[in-house]
Order: C-alpha cells, then sequence, then structure tokens
C-alpha cells in the first residue's frame, strides 16, 4: 500500500513570483504536489513546473481543457517549463482558488520525467475549467527542486498554498 509523507507545505503571505520546493530527498518513490492557487492576472492563466532550476528547452505538454461548453486541447514542445493547469485569477469572484494535483513518478531513476497534471479552476459565476495535462522533463537526472510559476509572470496571491508529498510504495 503507498504511503504519503508530507515533505513540505507553503502558504503565500503575500504575492510572489514564484514557489519553489527545494532540498527533495531521495527517499521515495514518487512525487505528489497538491495546489490551492490563485493568480494576479486579469484573464486565464496557467501554472508551469520547472524542474530542477531548469529554464532549457527540454519540456514538453500536452493538455486537455474543457469549460463546460467547449473542449480546447493544446500541446508544446521544446519549452522552458511543463505547462500544468488554468490557474484562478483576481478579476473572478473572490476568494476562489484554483485546486490542482501534479503527479511525479520515479522522480529518482535514471530517465526521462513524466509530469502527470489535473487541476480545476472555477469563478462562481459564470465560468469553470478542468484541466489534464501530461508533461515530459528530457533530463535523466534526480528531481531535487520543484519551481512554480506562472506562463504570463504573474504572481501567486496571498492565501495560495501548496503541499509537497513522498509516496513510499511498501
Amino acid at each position: 500500500m503507498a504511503t504519503y509523507t508530507l515533505i513540505s507545505s507553503t502558504t503565500v503571505a503575500t504575492a510572489t513570483a514564484s514557489v519553489t520546493f527545494s532540498s527533495i530527498p531521495a527517499t521515495y518513490t514518487d512525487l505528489v504536489l497538491r495546489c490551492s492557487n490563485r493568480t494576479a492576472s486579469g484573464g486565464v492563466e496557467t501554472l508551469n513546473l520547472q524542474i530542477n532550476g531548469s529554464t532549457a528547452t527540454n519540456y514538453s505538454s500536452t493538455n486537455v481543457r474543457s469549460n463546460g461548453s467547449a473542449a480546447l486541447s493544446s500541446r508544446t514542445t521544446s519549452d522552458t517549463s511543463a505547462t500544468m493547469y488554468t490557474s484562478a485569477w483576481s478579476s473572478i469572484t473572490a476568494n476562489v482558488f484554483s485546486s490542482g494535483e501534479i503527479y511525479i513518478p520515479n522522480y529518482t531513476v535514471a530517465q526521462n520525467r513524466q509530469i502527470e497534471t489535473f487541476g480545476v479552476q472555477e469563478n462562481g459565476a459564470v465560468a469553470a475549467f478542468n484541466t489534464a495535462s501530461a508533461s515530459l522533463y528530457r533530463n535523466t537526472t534526480a528531481i531535487t527542486s520543484l519551481t512554480l510559476i506562472y506562463t504570463g509572470g504573474n504572481d501567486h496571491l496571498a492565501g495560495s498554498s501548496f503541499k509537497l508529498y513522498g509516496i513510499s510504495n511498501a
């Protein structure tokens, strides 16, 4: 049975451009990052992930998103970060946060990194988005840090929280 162990958590006190989990121990099988976040963007903004501080163009992502009436898909290759999911933004209903989960299997094994994501964002008034993504980080180095940023360079707003778990398979 899989066991989840909280490695680290953070809640943003004031608007900040990025959230980083560093010194991730190599003692687990997989990683799970759970997010409850909101951004300063005036429109749809995508949360992105960088591994080990890498901004090299070695990320690819395939995303499927729906808003209740239409489905959209996108694909990026040779990008500087992995595309995760749409985030709640400051001009929608007050105190509404997105929820997302980022799963990284076998994070210490010498292989390219698979990243699986599911996220939901709702406006409470007019819109909701569900996003599923599959990403690839083309690098075989063990993961020791994760950084969350927004595509448009906007900030994580106060109250956004992030919890990183290690999974041990028994």
